[in-house]
């Protein structure tokens, strides 16, 4: 019915006036129930705008819908809508939430300076952090992609655009600037990611606005009017954030990139080991099968800090790293070449694996000569099997390689251990109701190994603890205490506000 409405409008518009009756008219395939059919009463499968706005939330319904190819149907439901809510409105949220919360602690505030409401996040900020540079990079390249999107009126590449810019700003930037927030001394590092986080949100709720108004309006309100005042009384009241093309650096993006491809990779590789991400290791060796192998020593240390180990070097052969055996898929080649089936197996064992399993993982085809003619084979036809050389842990995608050293000395044990001390009082703050930032007195009881560790690691476990006093001896009546045991070993831990 709305279709032939539309249609009869631009029938009778077309016949009358000569002229179109409006200059865009934007439709959805059908809208369908969560089952896939229809909505009725009488099938208990349709639901009332309002019962959706009331339980889904009005944003989380317009996200539904613009995160959708609009020529596919669009089946509706709660099941759906909770899906969208976490996939971006939750961490949305999680890290305006993050954000409000430090600020609010450290009393931060924007810098006073030349300000236009219509723009108020100013100018992109200055910093020498290659986080700071690179999220501010992401930015700017997201405002470019969807201002042409929704010139495009094209909403569905709009909110890809935006769920891979909070993904890197929630799963990268925040996660990886966390320690820039918690330390307690206001340095300009610590200024540059408050300024940076701040803008980024800003600019970003402003580009989101169209698209989930309500949502955005309630962070400007904290964000921008919370703290100045002058403001617009409302986002949908500024103008459409402009992308800062100076700040767009394609090289960085591109290394950065690489810096997330190799740690999560290496992360991969410790978990295929079994070695937790707590437990120090000695290096990470990376091979590049194409583009650039190199990363500068900020993103080195980034990549070594996340994967935990202590050193990361670029190796040239993937040999190095890991060795290939190349067989034949008997399955398929065996009904095909027949009795010349035996040459192929011996035509592929005398190709150099390396080069066979690089060409496989890019997609080309593996030739070779039989008979006097040249014989290509796909990638299904070929099986390659990779062992890890000894004393790594391997995995590796289409373009990079990761090994991760497995051998533990006992100075990385006892570092392990340390960091696991760590985590067991961090989560016995949580559990006493401490707030993050109370400082505390320690005490333990522990024995051998682990009392070794407490001395030996004491200034690392107090300063990751907010502990201002670390006691060896049985902790006081009024303490919080837990037992724990870790790695086998049993240690009593009690915690005290100061």
């Amino acid at each position: 019915q709305f279709r032939n409405w539309f249609y009869s409008l631009l029938a009778m518009a077309t016949v009358l006036e000569n002229q179109p009756p409006f200059l865009e008219n934007f439709g959805y395939a059908s809208l369908l129930a969560e089952d896939g059919r229809q909505m009725h009463k009488s099938w208990g499968n349709s639901i009332e705008f309002n019962d959706a706005a009331d339980k889904m939330g009005v944003d989380t319904m317009r996200w539904l819908y613009c995160a959708h190819k609009p020529e596919n149907d669009l089946l509706f439901g709660y099941h759906r809508a909770e899906e969208t809510r976490r996939r971006f409105i939750i961490p949305l949220w999680n890290v305006y939430s993050f954000f409000s919360t430090y600020a609010s602690l450290d009393n931060w505030t924007p810098a006073a300076g030349t300000y236009n409401p219509g723009t108020p996040e100013g100018s992109t900020p200055q910093s020498d952090n290659p986080l700071d540079q690179w999220i501010l990079a992401r930015l700017n390249q997201v405002i470019t992609q969807v201002t042409q999107n929704f010139e495009d009126s094209d909403a569905y590449s709009a909110t890809l655009v935006f769920e891979s810019l909070l993904d890197d700003l929630s799963n990268w930037y925040v996660r990886r600037s966390r320690r820039r927030f918690w330390k307690s001394e206001a340095d300009r590092d610590k200024e540059t990611a408050y300024a940076t986080l701040w803008h980024v949100l800003v600019k970003m709720t402003r580009a989101l606005a169209p698209i989930i108004p309500f949502v955005t309006e309630v962070m400007y309100q904290n964000l921008v009017r919370g703290v100045l005042p002058e403001a617009y009384e409302s986002i949908h009241h500024t103008d459409w954030p402009e992308a800062d093309t100076a700040a767009i650096d394609e090289k960085l993006v591109y290394q950065m990139d690489l810096a997330r491809r190799v740690a999560s990779l290496g992360l991969s590789a410790r978990g295929n080991a079994g070695l937790k991400v707590r437990q120090p290791l000695a290096k990470v060796l990376v091979h590049v099968s194409e583009g650039s192998a190199e990363l500068s020593a900020n993103l080195i240390e980034i990549v070594a800090d996340e994967l935990n180990v202590k050193t990361l070097e670029f190796v040239a052969d993937a040999g190095e790293l890991v060795s290939y055996k190349v067989l034949p898929n008997n399955k398929l080649l065996g009904p095909k070449f027949g009795q010349d089936f035996p040459k192929v197996r011996a035509a592929l064992n005398d190709l150099n694996p390396s080069q066979v399993a690089a060409r496989i993982a890019a997609g080309e085809l593996v030739t070779f000569d039989l008979n006097g003619e040249s014989v290509s084979l796909s990638g299904e036809e070929v099986l390659v099997s990779t062992e890890s050389a000894e004393g790594m842990a391997v995995a590796a995608d289409k373009l990079v390689t990761v090994a991760i050293d497995t051998v533990l000395t006992p100075a990385l044990k006892a570092e392990g251990l340390a960091r696991e001390v760590v985590r067991r009082i961090q989560a016995q703050r949580k559990n006493a109701d401490f707030n993050i930032e109370d400082r505390i007195t320690t005490w333990y009881v522990a024995e051998d190994e682990l009392a070794e560790v407490f001395a030996a690691w004491g200034e690392y476990i107090q300063a990751e603890t907010l502990t201002t006093a670390l006691v060896a001896g049985e902790p006081p009546a009024e303490a919080f205490v837990e037992r724990h045991k870790v790695e086998g070993a049993e240690v009593t831990i009690g915690i005290k506000q100061n």
